[in-house]
């Protein structure tokens, strides 16, 4: 299969989901993606595997479609060898702190100055320019920063984080969309190299749908608000009587009708209080009581069916377990089985977007340490074996 980005050589000099996880999209598609990792204990997404250096099972995952090379970055014979490795690649992905950008020459103007043609991507936790640029920050820290964190939860409780990195991963997104839309621009259009400037808070405050147009026009600040959204009604998630969760949305008044139906509460949309949006907002307390009662002598199968059958959208609320075992996720492989060499047969996230002619593919999992050693300076670079077997001695490769 000739895949929509294969000839594109990636450089991942990143480490911690969101940069890197944007190399292996990017990879998933075709491109060569080659990860810098230290020498001896690896990339940081390696650690809970047996031993350093090991293969983690997030590692499997997030390192898939990679080759795995070896380097000190620490010592400047290293990053003269980076900069010699990028004069054959299209794109650079890295994560380091501005600071540290400046200190090792892989600082912006350095990048533009010494490979003009070059895509690199830099995420950083606060982006390469503003007051916080030489802060750092993790997922945690960016989803406090971009406001997600402040509106999630309970209204009478402290704010919770997200379960999932969420904010890593849409970095990664965001990360893969500005690569291949430069590399457009660069191959297609007739431009140059650029560079691209992330900050790792800034996919999750784009999320924050219109807090800050509200805020700005009204001076209402988004508060948290639990498990329903104040602007669509009725849209929650209620107990079933087997113990089971179920969110149903039924937020505009032809589906309220439905549920209404389904529910056999003729009375539901003739009631004063839930003719309008504004009234159901306004009267949700009572709307909400009306329908967890009635999920509550409901079991969740045969709720489940009936809600289809009406064509309400809803859902279980889903555990992995449950997504291991949904026939839908399978059939449209949302999860692919793989086979590894140390973990044997799993289940794993696939490639999206879906692409009708050029789908992405898992062709390799994540990397031994320092696999492509030899493949990457002896055959790209052209190294001798005495110049390999030197930079292993000296603690460089």
């Amino acid at each position: 299969m000739n895949l929509p980005l294969a000839g594109i050589r990636v450089l991942d000099l990143s480490s911690i989901i969101a940069a890197p996880v944007a190399a292996t999209m990017l990879g998933d598609f075709g491109a060569e993606v080659v990860k810098v990792e230290d020498p001896g204990q690896g990339d940081f997404m390696r650690r809970g595997a047996a031993e350093p250096g090991g293969r983690s099972l997030q590692w499997v995952q997030d390192a898939r479609n990679k080759a795995s090379i070896t380097l000190n970055l620490r010592q400047p014979e290293a990053r003269d060898i980076v900069h010699r490795l990028l004069a054959h690649f299209d794109v650079l992905v890295t994560n380091f702190r501005p600071p540290t950008l400046r200190r090792w020459g892989f600082d912006p103007d350095t990048i533009r100055a010494r490979h003009p043609a070059l895509i690199a991507l830099y995420v950083t936790g606060y982006g390469l320019t503003g007051p916080y640029s030489d802060r750092g920050a993790f997922d945690r820290v960016a989803s406090a920063f971009a406001g997600l964190t402040y509106v999630t939860g309970d209204a009478d409780r402290a704010p919770v984080r997200s379960g999932y990195a969420v904010i890593d991963y849409m970095g990664a997104y965001a990360g893969a969309f500005g690569v291949v839309t430069a590399l457009y621009n660069r191959d297609h259009r007739g431009g140059s190299g650029q560079v691209i400037d992330l900050a790792l808070y800034e996919p999750g405050f784009r999320a924050s749908e219109d807090a800050m147009l509200a805020y700005s026009a009204t001076g209402q600040v988004r508060e948290r608000t639990g498990n329903i959204n104040p602007k669509v009604v009725p849209a929650g998630d209620f107990q079933t009587a087997d113990g089971k969760r179920v969110t149903i949305h039924a937020g505009t008044q032809p589906l309220l009708r439905r549920l209404a139906a389904v529910m056999r509460d003729a009375e539901l949309c003739d009631d004063p209080r839930f003719a309008t949006h504004a009234q159901r907002v306004e009267n949700q307390d009572a709307l909400y009581a009306r329908i967890a009662d009635w999920v509550g002598r409901q079991n969740l199968t045969e709720l489940m069916a009936a809600l289809v059958a009406a064509d309400i959208p809803a859902s279980p609320l889903m555990s992995v377990a449950d997504i291991a075992a949904d026939p839908h996720f399978r059939e449209r492989a949302t999860i692919v089985p793989v086979q590894d060499e140390d973990y044997g047969e799993m289940l794993m996230a696939a490639p999206i977007p879906r692409l009708s002619e050029t789908p992405g593919t898992v062709r390799s999992l994540g990397p031994r340490l320092g696999s492509s050693n030899e493949e990457i300076y002896g055959g790209l670079l052209g190294m001798s074996r005495e110049e390999i077997d030197r930079l292993r001695e000296s603690g460089t490769i």
